[in-house]
């Protein structure tokens, strides 16, 4: 099958994140079925054999994360993924590959933003964080998929795609070209099954894989993992700001969402309300010191979330009280869960905004 990667093809978000990771040099995926993460199982399965990939229906979220574990450790970019859910399955392995500094890319086509916590905090133990990073539309997905795996691979580091049912099933018209994001080091740490010699690992450890080590350094060991995440944090934060400069509401949305809350944006500021829209595009690191520019001069800053507060607590944590932040967000998903609810709608929103902005109180809770 002959794909061109530089024609703009009509593609849903689940055929374009295949196609861009492939276009990464992504060689092995594995998953398991869950909707709607389901069509990017089958787009990998349908195109990896054509590049010389594999990729594993396996029997479980647990075997599939596994799956990939093994094949990035040899070198491969590898990815996996799921909805959040399965994702609540991988969170073992999540923490485990993290300290064994194993690049991975993780794909969460979640319901809704009900997983933000899960995303940023993560649900295994230890102390760790992965990059996550929440495209709007399949043609930022296409970018940021591909930006995935170099971040993975600079930083050994896991990073997780949180899209969602309409990244997944929206169809744009996108091209899906290889991304040259600058050099990478050389992967002297992957497993060849040696011993010695050549200088690469010759087993899978948790904390770490330098060839030769002997003994363990637990406190050396998560005081190195420590230091890159301070490094990452402060070299990864990505973010949007849209007519910030006069502001004076300051909505802050994510992912999709976000897209309904910059018409209402449009629509606010017709009616002449100075709105301003921020969008981190990097969930973890979070861009709180842009945060804090955007939302200077504001009177308020009104968080746009699909869920009952959770990205609320990075925004209050970031602005520290200097701003009044409060939500305008909610619960809201159809009847089958996948998150296709009433707040996705300009007018709801900027209803909502406009609530906000004149002091009266907006309801918590579910919307409908």
């Amino acid at each position: 099958m002959n794909v061109s990667t530089t024609e703009r093809r009509l593609m849903e978000g689940s055929e374009a994140i295949a196609e861009a990771a492939i276009a990464a040099g992504c060689r092995f995926f594995s998953g398991y079925p869950m909707t709607p993460f389901t069509e990017v199982l089958e787009c990998f399965a349908k195109r990896l054999p054509d590049e010389g990939g594999a990729c594993i229906n396996a029997e479980s979220e647990i075997e599939a994360i596994g799956q990939a574990w093994g094949a990035a450790a040899t070198g491969a970019r590898a990815a996996t993924g799921s909805t959040g859910q399965g994702l609540s399955l991988m969170q073992e392995s999540m923490s485990e590959i993290t300290r064994a500094e194993i690049p991975i890319v993780i794909f969460n086509m979640a319901r809704g933003q009900g997983d933000y916590f899960q995303a940023t905090r993560g649900g295994g133990h230890g102390d760790y964080r992965h990059i996550v990073l929440a495209p709007q539309s399949v043609g930022e997905a296409v970018e940021l998929t591909q930006l995935a795996f170099h971040l993975a691979d600079k930083w050994r580091h896991p990073v997780v795609i949180y899209g969602d049912y309409l990244i997944a099933h929206t169809a744009e018209a996108v091209a899906t070209p290889k991304i040259d994001f600058g050099s990478l080091p050389a992967k002297d740490w992957a497993v060849d099954g040696s011993l010695g010699g050549s200088g690469r690992s010759r087993n899978v450890n948790p904390i770490g894989m330098e060839k030769g080590s002997k003994g363990i350094d637990p406190n050396g060991f998560w005081q190195n993992l420590a230091d890159k995440e301070d490094e990452i944090l402060e070299a990864e934060q990505r973010y949007e700001a849209i007519d910030t400069d006069d502001a004076d509401l300051l909505i802050v949305a994510f992912g999709t969402l976000a897209r309904f809350a910059h018409a209402a944006m449009r629509d606010l500021r017709a009616e002449g309300i100075k709105v301003g829209l921020f969008r981190p595009i990097s969930l973890w690191p979070f861009p709180k010191e842009a945060l804090v520019k955007a939302a200077e001069g504001c009177s308020k800053v009104a968080v746009l979330e699909q869920n009952a507060g959770q990205m609320i607590e990075d925004v209050q944590l970031s602005l520290l009280g200097s701003v009044p932040v409060v939500p305008i967000g909610g619960i809201s998903t159809d009847g089958a869960g996948f998150g296709i609810g009433a707040l996705l709608d300009s007018d709801l929103i900027a209803g909502r905004a406009r609530d906000a902005h004149a002091g009266r109180p907006v309801p918590r809770g579910v919307v409908a």
